[in-house]
């Protein structure tokens, strides 16, 4: 037996949501400036709406994945990192 969600989560409220938390830590200037980058960059790619909601959010964690290991980066930004790529790889096509 499945149980389905209440409220329905389209793939586009869920990039919508990513692109609020990277703005998050894009304005964050405690946030090291190659970290927030890698945000702007992940960020561009969720704006892409030439590609998919699967391809862009694929393209968004690749980009924040790489990143996210950084010994630089304060930990509420690697755990808001974690959250962003958590809710990107829901997204199917």
């Amino acid at each position: 037996m499945t149980v389905k969600s209440p409220i329905p989560v389209d793939n586009e409220a869920k990039i919508r949501q990513a692109m609020i938390m990277l703005i998050h830590i894009i304005n964050d200037t405690s946030v090291p400036r190659n970290i927030r980058r890698a945000a702007t960059e992940a960020l561009n790619h969720l704006r892409d709406e030439r590609l998919s909601h699967g391809v862009r959010a694929a393209n968004a964690i690749s980009v924040l994945d790489s990143i996210s290991q950084d010994p630089n980066m304060p930990i509420h930004t690697r755990v808001r990192i974690w959250n962003v790529i958590s809710l990107l790889e829901t997204v199917k096509d």
